[in-house]
């Protein structure tokens, strides 16, 4: 349960964010659900094989290469879903900063909820 409540809550920062960000665009509801799983889909088993093979460059750069590395998970989710587009790298970095920072206050707020 806790698993699909985090996915509605990342949709709908990815349907505020697309809103809000010029170079980010989201169709429809159903869009911005099937971006939330295949993203994290990708979180799960792309992102670690992408930072272990890249983590001498992560290391020299210290540690801002793992911006680039979401970015491509951003791209690779733009090019798997036909409602979903990014215009750009820099947007793609722009988007995952802020999907992190908006994502990171509303699971906050649903562990609150659940302490009381």
């Amino acid at each position: 349960m806790k698993f699909i409540v985090r996915l509605l809550l990342s949709a709908i920062a990815v349907v505020v964010l697309s809103k809000i960000l010029p170079g980010v665009g989201v169709d429809t509801y159903t869009t911005a659900i099937l971006v939330a799983v295949v993203l994290s889909f990708l979180n799960f088993l792309i992102k670690p094989i992408l930072v272990i093979l890249t983590l001498p460059v992560t290391l020299v750069t210290f540690g801002l290469f793992l911006l680039i590395i979401n970015a491509i998970i951003i791209l690779l989710v733009d090019y798997f879903i036909p409602g979903f587009t990014v215009n750009g790298i820099l947007w793609a970095i722009i988007f995952s900063l802020l999907l992190s920072f908006l994502q990171s206050i509303l699971f906050s707020i649903l562990k609150d909820d659940k302490k009381k």
